[in-house]
């Protein structure tokens, strides 16, 4: 009898997965280490790997659709086998939970075969951005006048409202799977001239001193809320009112780390990646003087854990990267047995992971302290939301340049940074963070000590 393979959990958060697309169709010939389609988690876009031999019998799951952890995703078996019983379980499309919630199925509509999965939708999540309000349906009609309903992405539809194209309109001439509306059925029928109508009259042309015509105004656009912002949503509003945080905020002179930079830069940058050469930057260097700071107080590299406060023996740094729909945390595992070089070639490696959504469930996992820069944006300083179970986060800003007073009295240009702790008081109190800060700062403005 067939195989039918359920939805895996691809991340230790994960409850819900989101199918992008699939990479095998049904009637294919599939083997055991294939991957048959690519999974949206709460994370990370990953590709779903098979462990059967046979044919891809069937896809119980559309590009689009949200299927939760354990629901069946397809069939796999020999050409026809008999499908198996699915348990009653389905996939549930996305968005499809708040219109069927407010709108009565029409009578012509078939029923489904089996009720779709109780998931929390992005209408129905209380912590998403102001933008999407439970008072507010999915951006775009999902029915005709007459009730029927029409078959559209969440992406179409988005683009529908932007583009004032009426998905009615395009419910014949879908071209995704099974007569789908696509992204770009859209932007085709945004492009092509209306049907000539009825000649509006001509404005009248402004006289001199008319005033100016006020700009356009944009119209409101409700974005479908992913199931990364979803979680990020969640564990953001958990970590600020369940952890009581405390800030700290220093200025550390850069001097010297941007001497050293340019120095080191000088050599490693002309050599080819085959011999070590790579061109560091700032953020490497702040990496790395967080780590051998947390060398120094390991107090700080430690998380809550209830009735005890565990003290970590490796120190698993993670820094934040900005993706698409928001942003992850890829750890860099045991840094402190790394040097500066090595530091910055897994940082790099890292970054590209997680702009392409290929980071693995354990290179996001396991951290024991937080490093966010935003200073490549020119924010001067700021403190960051701690990231459990870390018990601290350094936020990093811009280096400044500006007048300081030197050791003779002198007032001369200088180079300063700030940078903010954000502490866990459960764990962490104010003289522990201030040592944190203090090896911090002794690090970066003495660089060398990086490199021993």
């Amino acid at each position: 009898m067939a195989e039918i393979i359920e939805m895996p959990k691809l991340s230790d958060t994960m409850s819900i997965g989101t199918v992008v697309q699939w990479l095998k169709k049904e009637g294919d010939a599939v083997s055991s280490g294939d991957m048959i389609a690519e999974i949206e988690t709460d994370k990370a876009t990953m590709e779903m790997e098979v462990f059967s031999d046979g044919v891809l019998l069937k896809q119980y799951a559309k590009a689009g659709d949200q299927v939760a952890v354990g629901d069946p995703i397809c069939a796999i078996g020999q050409k026809g086998e008999t499908l198996p019983e699915t348990g009653g379980k389905s996939s549930a499309p996305a968005n499809a939970e708040p219109e069927n919630k407010e709108q009565p199925t029409p009578k012509d509509e078939p029923k489904p075969e089996a009720p779709a999965p109780k998931t929390e939708t992005a209408a129905g999540n209380k912590t998403v951005p102001e933008a999407v309000t439970e008072s507010k349906p999915a951006p775009a009609p999902a029915s005709t006048d007459s009730g029927e309903r029409i078959k559209a992405s969440p992406l179409a539809r988005i683009l529908a409202s932007e583009h004032g194209v009426d998905l009615s309109s395009l419910k014949d001439s879908g071209t995704g799977p099974g007569g789908r509306i696509i992204k770009k059925d859209v932007l085709d029928a945004a492009q092509t001239p209306a049907k000539p109508g009825r000649t509006p009259e001509a404005p009248a042309k402004p006289s001199a001193s008319a005033p100016a015509q006020p700009a356009p105004k944009l119209a409101d656009v409700d974005i479908p809320v992913s199931n990364m912002r979803a979680v990020i949503a969640s564990r953001l509003l958990e970590s600020k009112t369940q952890i009581p945080h405390f800030y700290l905020d220093t200025e550390v002179d850069m001097q010297a780390l941007l001497a050293m930079r340019e120095s080191v830069n000088a050599s490693l940058s002309k050599l080819p990646s085959e011999q070590g050469g790579i061109k560091l930057s700032v953020n490497d260097f702040i990496l790395k003087a967080a780590i051998e700071a947390l060398r120094r107080v390991p107090a700080a590299n430690a998380s809550w854990m209830g009735s005890s406060i565990r003290r970590h023996g490796d120190i698993n740094l993670a820094f934040a990267v900005a993706v698409e729909d928001g942003l992850v945390t890829p750890t860099i595992k045991q840094a402190h047995n790394k040097t500066l070089r090595q530091i910055a070639f897994e940082v790099r490696d890292l970054i590209a992971k997680a702009q392409s959504k290929k980071l693995k469930p354990d290179e996001m996992s396991g951290s024991t302290f937080t490093v966010t820069n935003l200073g490549m944006y020119g924010i001067h300083s700021f403190f960051g939301i701690i990231n459990p179970p870390n018990a601290a986060i350094l936020s990093v800003g811009a280096t400044v340049r500006k007048p300081v007073v030197d050791a003779k009295g002198q007032i001369v240009p200088g180079d300063r940074m700030h940078i903010g702790l954000s502490c866990d008081h459960r764990v962490i109190d104010g003289a522990v963070g201030a040592q944190l800060m203090g090896a911090i700062r002794e690090v970066i403005e003495n660089p060398a000590l990086m490199l021993v």
